[in-house]
């Protein structure tokens, strides 16, 4: 498996936006445009998208449906994986069948394990966990509350699941161009078969390159990494971070 280095699209009132720590009130907007955003990332050369609706993680079901399903027209067969107030089996259902690749669900996965079980039983390597952490522990709701468990522990606990991936990010570097938790990443990746995407802190060619090394000689499965910041700032060129990932293949 190539890794992917995959955009990040999170949409809020109908625009492009990037978080600070997943804080609603430290907003950056990139563009008002976010289907013209994502046919940019594409002639980039990008090979994944990931879309994350912000409204809809706050207010625990989608607010960007609409949306999400023309950027997913416009982009034609590149998949896009979606999260955000992603929390029954019908909404999974619904963006499967408008073309999602994958949805990704966490706050009820984890406060319901047995919810994401039935998700993965009913739509197999169409699921992605999301593990969101802080200090190593779990947060959901849109990140406002923290659990007491470990995200190391729950990925461990859900190993045997028909997943896709699960997209771990670290909330304190979310957005802050800070790099990536290597260390964090890929000692969940060990706890799980499950192939892992990196996300929060990727800010230049370096964290690539520590992310590489960091899972070099593992048995441990590195889907990708996400970026959004870094690729919208201009701290991290797309071409150049994916062809790190292509050339250590």
């Amino acid at each position: 498996m190539i890794p992917l280095l995959i955009p990040a699209i999170d949409l809020k009132d109908g625009r492009c936006v990037r978080l600070k720590q997943g804080r609603m009130e430290d907003v950056t907007v990139f563009s008002d445009d976010p289907v013209a955003m994502a046919l940019h990332w594409v002639e980039q050369g990008c090979r994944r998208l990931h879309l994350v609706d912000l409204d809809g993680a706050f207010a625990g079901v989608p607010r960007n449906r609409e949306l999400i399903n023309a950027i997913t027209d416009a982009v034609g067969e590149i998949p896009v994986q979606v999260g955000g107030g992603i929390r029954d089996l019908e909404t999974i259902g619904a963006y499967l069948e408008a073309g999602i690749a994958g949805a990704i669900i966490g706050t009820r996965a984890i406060e319901e394990p047995d919810f994401l079980r039935a998700a993965a039983a009913e739509f197999p390597g169409s699921v992605i966990l999301g593990l969101d952490a802080r200090d190593g522990l779990l947060a959901t709701a849109g990140w406002d509350e923290t659990s007491s468990k470990r995200a190391v522990d729950f990925a461990a606990e859900m190993a045997d699941l028909d997943l896709a991936a699960i997209v771990y990010t670290d909330i304190e570097r979310d957005g802050m161009l800070t790099g990536v938790n290597v260390e964090a990443t890929a000692a969940l990746a060990a706890a799980t078969r499950i192939p892992v995407i990196a996300s929060g802190g990727v800010t230049n060619e370096a964290d690539i390159a520590a992310l590489i090394d960091g899972f070099k000689g593992t048995a441990s499965s590195l889907f990708g990494a996400i970026t959004g910041r870094a690729i919208y700032s201009g701290t991290l060129d797309f071409r150049a971070g994916q062809a790190l990932f292509d050339q250590a293949a």
